[in-house]
């Protein structure tokens, strides 16, 4: 199945362009538009090679607080031997453009646009582009909370060509969820999954939770009502969502809404 996944970052727009955007930052949401992602907002890593990252969260105060996101783009030739700095990081790799081979505690696994990899806190993993062209992936990063007794979550790599969309009750399959982890598995502390509205389909509530939210919108187009705004939002936008952050959704079409969507699950609330 061919798929379309938002990936035209980079750039930077002509001096006749307009300063306003739909750039929002607030202490409950903030929409970071595809607009803004251009050359200069990049960011360089360490002992990562012909590859450059557009960084979309970070741990901050009044901002994200779980998780950190980041679009890596990996020239040909690029890549890591050594991706990771901290051991108490897990991840998930999500591939938006091109191909790329990732070793993972000594298995070699080769990933495409479309490629979901969850990668264990203490794991021994590099990623190589040994193609000829740019490969694109979004990186999500967060602390592992560890369970007493509870044993550590295994590594997962599949594609989503693997997994059905699940729709949800009542919407008649205009509203449905593409799974990589099995939501009853208590051993992963975040799930990060695909989201996928028809045209005209709704999120027909204010969702008020505790949940953390990063949302990458992969196609289409929509308008989100977050606490008191409605936004529009397109493909290649990115938003955060502050627990309990009222939130719904009207995909506006004429073709599929889809997302990206991380949260922190399965554990209690720090009390610190």
């Amino acid at each position: 199945m061919n798929r379309d996944y938002y990936s035209k970052l980079g750039g930077l727009p002509p001096q006749t362009e307009l300063l306003s955007s739909k750039a929002v930052f607030t202490t409950a949401y903030a929409v970071i538009p595809r607009s803004v992602m251009t050359d200069i907002v990049t960011s360089v890593l360490p002992y990562w090679t012909g590859t450059r990252a557009w960084v979309l969260s970070r741990p901050l105060s009044g901002f994200s607080e779980t998780f950190s996101q980041y679009v890596m783009e990996v020239q040909p030739g690029g890549g890591s031997d050594r991706p990771e700095p901290d051991k108490r990081a897990e991840a998930v790799l999500f591939v938006v453009e091109g191909e790329m081979t990732m070793e993972l505690d000594g298995a070699s696994h080769a990933l495409r646009s479309g490629s979901f990899a969850y990668i264990p806190a203490g794991s021994v993993w590099r990623l190589k582009n040994g193609g000829s062209t740019a490969a694109k992936f979004h990186w999500i990063r967060k602390a592992f909370q560890e369970v007493e007794g509870l044993e550590p979550p295994p590594a997962i790599v599949t594609h989503e060509d693997e997994h059905a969309i699940s729709a949800m009750p009542d919407t008649d399959g205009r509203w449905g969820t593409t799974r990589f982890i099995d939501p009853a598995d208590v051993r992963y502390d975040m799930h990060v999954n695909i989201v996928t509205l028809e045209p005209g389909a709704v999120i027909p509530f204010m969702e008020t939770h505790v949940m953390e939210h990063g949302l990458y919108v992969l196609e289409g187009k929509a308008v989100y009502r977050l606490n008191q705004d409605w936004v529009e939002v397109e493909a290649g936008d990115f938003m955060w969502l502050r627990s309990f952050c009222p939130q719904a959704c009207y995909a506006g079409g004429p073709g599929r809404f889809r997302y990206l969507l991380y949260k922190d699950v399965n554990r209690h609330m720090t009390l610190w």
